[in-house]
């Protein structure tokens, strides 16, 4: 194929990727290939698209999953064993192992320490509320 004959090819901001790593990742297939493929681009453009924003897949899919590991530690009564499935780890040790190397903090520990904060922050709103 000569350069003449190559199609220009739209590439996705890094909201788009980050979006289609979100929903590769609720289908429990958050790859490089079922993201580009998303995308209608090849892994390889999106890998050199990437490149040149100065990221990489890996580093998107880990801060995706480590959001949204914070949010379900928070926001829910999930035990780890099932944040760490849905978030595409092979087991909870996997998922708590990653989760201290970027937190530096256990996942139990990060959810006990959060809950005390907005149940602090939930009584000085009801305080002042009542004042």
């Amino acid at each position: 194929m000569g350069f003449a004959a190559m199609r220009a090819v739209r590439l996705p901001s890094f909201q788009a990727v980050r979006a289609a790593i979100v929903a590769s990742l609720r289908h429990g297939d958050a790859t490089l290939d079922s993201t580009a493929r998303s995308l209608k681009i090849s892994s390889r453009t999106l890998q050199r698209h990437l490149g040149r924003m100065g990221t990489s897949h890996s580093e998107i899919l880990a801060e995706v999953r480590l959001n949204i590991a914070c949010h379900l530690l928070v926001d829910s009564r999930k035990p780890l064993s099932d944040i760490a499935k849905f978030l595409g780890y092979s087991n909870a040790s996997s998922f708590s192992r990653t989760f201290v190397r970027l937190m530096k903090i256990q996942p139990v520990i990060y959810r006990q320490q959060q809950l005390v904060r907005k149940g602090k922050s939930g009584m000085s709103a009801q305080k002042t509320w009542r004042d």
